[in-house]
């Protein structure tokens, strides 16, 4: 079936998202959290998943730090950014803190990213219903398996691109953010306190 609306994926957050203002409110929006611990844990890997052609256009960021390094203090770099008072504090926190107000708005789904892993099934549900899609059992478990992460990984679509970018080192048909099958990790719930515990 086909529905009339448009999907758009952002990391950002009201005030950004015109979520309560004139015309907002006729969007829906779905935001997702997850464990800092697990976050923390997932960008040590994500650091090093970067391409050299995007460090040499960024100056050397992020670094090509392996997940297992770690500062005087036990801190793995990627962790100490995201502390508060760090350059990429509001990856967390300023999206957690800017979605939590909105939670119990009608045009708003705000889900945690463990009870997803738990349930799939009745998340992908929940999420068809807030839009007001009605899914048959059969789409219900296609949607299910495509948002498998054994799909996800094997598919291997997932690419950043820069294609606004006018850098003539650049070249937005060979060059990706970030390498090819790294995108998609594991997506362990608890892998955060695992490892930094």
């Amino acid at each position: 079936p086909s529905y009339p609306f448009r999907i758009f994926k952002s990391h950002f957050g009201p005030p950004e998202l015109p979520v309560r203002k004139k015309g907002g409110k006729k969007i829906k929006y779905l935001a997702m959290v997850r464990n800092v611990l697990d976050v923390a844990a997932s960008m040590t890997d994500f650091y090093s998943a970067h391409t050299d052609e995007f460090r040499h256009l960024w100056g050397g960021f992020p670094p090509d730090v392996p997940p297992d390094v770690r500062d005087a203090d036990g801190f793995h770099p990627a962790m100490k950014d995201m502390l508060p008072g760090n350059p990429l504090e509001g990856i967390y926190w300023g999206y957690v803190n800017s979605w939590w107000p909105y939670r119990n708005d009608p045009n708003v789904i705000l889900l945690h990213y463990s009870d997803v892993r738990k349930d799939l099934k009745g998340s992908v549900a929940k999420i068809a219903k807030f839009l007001d899609v009605k899914l048959s059992s059969s789409e219900l478990n296609t949607v299910v398996n495509r948002c498998s992460m054994e799909h996800m990984k094997k598919a291997n679509k997932f690419h950043y691109y820069m294609p606004l970018n006018t850098d003539s080192t650049w070249n937005n048909n060979e060059h990706f953010i970030v390498k090819s099958g790294k995108m998609v990790n594991k997506g362990h719930v608890g892998k955060g306190k695992d490892k930094f515990s």
